[in-house]
């Protein structure tokens, strides 16, 4: 069975609203390329200041959604579309630090899932750049792996890319597919995007689906690249510079035989 899988590449600024239009503009593009599953990047409702997610952090309440949720359940019912909000601010118990939450909503508009990024980018990248996400964010607990369309799907954001014990974790619970909704900055993602996106599907033997913000976001430069790795490790799509959908049709017939062919998951000792 082979799911048409589709990543958004965006470029989204601190005006929620606008950003929400570029949202339902991606996911009318996405159907009418027959997919059945569309990722959006991180940050997609706010590219801004950490500190300006706690004024649009949502409460994830189905029944009384707020602006960002209402788009995410109306898209996907409007163009019967799996939809993984890629990172959205979530209200938490602390109002200073909202969680950064990645949203599954399934195509009758109902609230799927919900998985909070663990990992927090609190770095210093030695160019003057430095971040901290922990200041202004609730780190989540729990790896995620779920059902959509047919496929086992295991869920992360950005950072947590960079830490192989949480998709070890995910491939423990059944994972096909791997998603990486991001907004990695300009600096590391030249240098490490596309290496540690071959290496999770690599050693999980999942394909790996990554959607990423691109381009100027005040003062922030993100990389883009948004792509999709098979679980032998080769790129199959990529989006070219500046916004766009890229997709690919992912095969678990495929991760079987991949698997088959080199047991490295039922060989684990450790």
């Amino acid at each position: 069975m082979a799911v048409r899988f589709g990543a958004a590449q965006m470029s989204c600024q601190n005006e929620r609203d606008e950003n929400l239009v570029r949202v339902a503009s991606v996911c009318a593009r996405a159907a009418a390329e027959g997919m059945g599953v569309l990722l959006l990047p991180e940050n997609f409702a706010y590219m801004g200041k950490e500190e300006g997610k706690r004024a649009i952090a949502e409460t994830l309440d189905a029944e009384r959604p707020g602006p960002i949720l209402t788009t995410l359940l109306d898209q996907a019912r409007q163009h019967r579309l799996w939809l993984i909000g890629g990172g959205m601010p979530e209200r938490s118990d602390d109002p200073e630090r909202p969680y950064n939450s990645c949203v599954v909503v399934a195509p009758e508009g109902r609230l799927h899932t919900v998985y909070r990024k663990i990992h927090l980018f609190d770095v210093e990248l030695g160019d003057g750049a430095e971040y901290r996400e922990s200041k202004a964010t609730m780190p989540g607990r729990e790896p995620l792996a779920t059902d959509i369309a047919g496929l086992r799907v295991g869920l992360s954001v950005c950072y947590d890319l960079r830490f192989p014990e949480l998709y070890r974790a995910l491939a423990d619970q059944g994972a096909e597919v791997l998603v990486v909704p991001a907004a990695f900055t300009l600096a590391t993602g030249k240098d490490h995007w596309h290496v540690l996106l071959r290496a999770r599907a690599i050693e999980s033997q999942c394909y790996v689906v990554a959607a990423a913000q691109w381009g100027r976001h005040g003062p922030r430069t993100t990389y883009g690249k948004s792509c999709i790795i098979d679980p032998w490790g080769e790129i199959v799509a990529q989006a070219s510079e500046g916004e766009g959908l890229t997709f690919a049709s992912l095969d678990r017939d495929y991760v079987a035989a991949v698997r088959a062919k080199v047991p490295s998951l039922r060989h684990r000792v450790l």
